[in-house]
């Protein structure tokens, strides 16, 4: 259900999308099944909700590993600061920080932590340390070594430039990503990013007013 849920994301039928999730909740065993959930709330820009279920699931949901929490505690940290609570969400982003930076030195040469780490330090304005760490995700799996996972921390970067303003460095980076199918790092599940996903996502915004992203968005997959 959550696989045919992101594909109907990625065509940017969110209609059809809601349909399949109206009984996801906090309680919801699969992250897969709630990360859609969460997606699809954003990119409906209904952020209240999407802030209530993530708060509710941190309160009350027993994750699976410190990892899996913390890219909730991300998540929520991505929702409030889309919804203009800046204040909020790095303060929740500060908690994420606080585990992943353990998991970074236990385990330095993993990529996903490493990506997660970048979006944290995002989060609470770790200029630096987010691209310094988010680039060194695509140097521990970079796309030439593995086509399915590999473009999707590019895709990373181009959010964390996107937060930092550098809108040239991650329309070019987005441009390239459209061009290569892989697994998102962004959106969980979603096996390539497409232009609807740019188009409806707030986490975007920034871009926006830029000709070159309004390109992007306009663009047909084949």
């Amino acid at each position: 259900m959550a696989s045919k849920v992101d594909i109907y994301q990625a065509q940017g039928n969110l209609h059809e999308a809601a349909k399949l999730l109206e009984n996801a909740n906090t309680q919801t065993d699969s992250d897969h099944v709630f990360a859609t959930k969460i997606t699809q709330l954003r990119l409906e820009r209904n952020y209240g909700e999407a802030v209530r279920l993530l708060q509710a699931r941190l309160a009350h949901f027993d994750f699976h590993s410190q990892h899996f929490k913390a890219e909730c505690q991300i998540s929520l940290a991505l929702t409030q600061n889309v919804a203009g609570d800046a204040a909020g969400a790095k303060v929740t982003a500060e908690l994420a920080v606080n585990t992943l930076e353990q998991l970074y030195r236990d385990q330095p040469d993993n990529e996903f932590v490493a990506a997660s780490l970048s979006k944290a330090y995002a989060m609470v304005g770790e200029k630096d340390s987010a691209l310094k760490v988010a680039e060194r995700a695509i140097v521990l799996l970079p796309s030439a070594k593995d086509r399915a996972w590999g473009p999707g921390f590019e895709e990373n970067l181009a959010l964390i430039q996107t937060i930092f303003g550098e809108k040239s460095r991650a329309i070019d980076t987005l441009s390239q990503r459209l061009k290569t199918p892989g697994e998102s790092n962004v959106y969980q599940g979603v096996a390539v990013l497409t232009s609807a996903l740019l188009r409806l996502d707030p986490i975007w915004d920034p871009l926006r007013s830029d000709p070159g992203f309004q390109k992007l968005c306009e663009e047909k997959q084949k």
